[in-house]
């Protein structure tokens, strides 16, 4: 990967002056100057990964070891198009990350971790860094700590190669200026960059909430939403009608919210635990979730949920976590994988 860290100087010179611009909403204000334009010509391409599939798996490999499966890089199941490194850490300046690996998942070395992920990607994937999870707390929330944010995070993709970033903060974000922190990285990084998230279900029930403004202002460059159908409780879907987790209804009715409000099919995908033991609670069967990716893409195998439209580019499907997949002898992503690969 060509470096990327000599263009930062002037991107986040442009991007703090976009700070004292009101946020006007979930989308960039109409005529209103992309603070990364005038860099966009000279950085775009300086990563240049492997296109995401059509349809795509992602994963979470875990940075540790929680009494799962402790597994290399190099171990994880060929399935997983999309293998999200769990978890960047903050620093002690506000919106700083880094990445410290953890000698319990049993690298000798950090060139080996860094030789893994160059392995992955010659096979097709892309490994990102994932900032945030269940005890991960990144505060972005002025001018200042998204440039941290934005420096840290290209830093951190120089170093290790990583394809991109996965936005996993469970503790609230503020879309204004973590927008202003991605607009930031997509300029440096080029269109090759891999930027998903995971919202709870909470955080995508309407466009007013703070993830969904993210989403819809990063749209032009956002990989995939793989919102979390699991540790959560009844929700609206699209209809209006209220759903339990645990079903193909609270699947689809839920992602519906999302693909009739602003984002592209391709820009949607199905989070779900890889077993019983990866969530505290909305476990579904993988034949649950391949009904309900069937009943958004083709209309079929759907519950009493049924949208009006199809949605054949669909992303796909995402799990917590490859790990947790490995400790069950990777059944979820051998059943899941084939299905979401398969889809139309």
């Amino acid at each position: 990967m060509t470096s990327i860290l000599p263009r930062i100087t002037k991107l986040l010179g442009a991007t703090a002056l976009a700070g004292a611009v009101a946020f006007a909403g979930p989308a960039m204000m109409a005529g209103a100057a992309d603070p990364a334009d005038d860099v966009a010509d000279d950085t775009a391409g300086d990563i240049a990964p492997n296109a995401v599939p059509r349809h795509a798996l992602t994963g979470y490999w875990h940075n540790f070891d929680n009494g799962s499966v402790v597994q290399p890089l190099s171990e994880v199941s060929d399935e997983y198009d999309i293998i999200a490194v769990s978890f960047a850490e903050s620093t002690a300046t506000p919106g700083q990350i880094d990445f410290t690996l953890d000698p319990a998942v049993g690298y000798g070395s950090e060139q080996e971790f860094k030789d893994d992920i160059a392995a992955k990607q010659a096979e097709g994937k892309s490994v990102i860094i994932s900032v945030g999870g269940q005890n991960g707390h990144v505060a972005v929330t002025d001018a200042a700590s998204a440039s941290a944010f934005a420096d840290s995070t290209l830093a951190l993709m120089d170093e290790y190669g990583f394809d991109g970033v996965d936005i996993d903060l469970e503790h609230g974000i503020n879309a204004q200026y973590m927008g202003q922190a991605m607009h930031a990285i997509h300029a440096a990084a080029g269109d090759g960059l891999v930027y998903t998230m995971a919202p709870q279900t909470l955080d995508m029930q309407s466009t007013g909430t703070e993830y969904f403004q993210l989403a819809l202002d990063t749209r032009d460059f956002l990989t995939v939403v793989n919102m979390q159908y699991y540790n959560s409780g009844s929700m609206l879907g699209c209809d209006g009608q209220v759903y339990s987790s645990g079903s193909v209804d609270f699947l689809t009715a839920l992602a519906c919210i999302q693909l009739e409000n602003g984002l592209a099919p391709s820009q949607v995908g199905l989070g779900v635990p890889a077993s019983p033991n990866a969530a505290g609670s909305g476990y579904v069967t993988p034949d649950v979730v391949n009904a309900a990716l069937d009943c958004l893409t083709r209309g079929t195998s759907c519950g009493s949920f049924v949208p009006d439209q199809t949605y054949p580019d669909l992303r796909g499907a995402m799990t917590w976590s490859v790990n947790w997949d490995a400790h069950s002898g990777n059944a979820w992503s051998q059943a899941v994988g084939p299905h979401v690969h398969g889809l139309p």
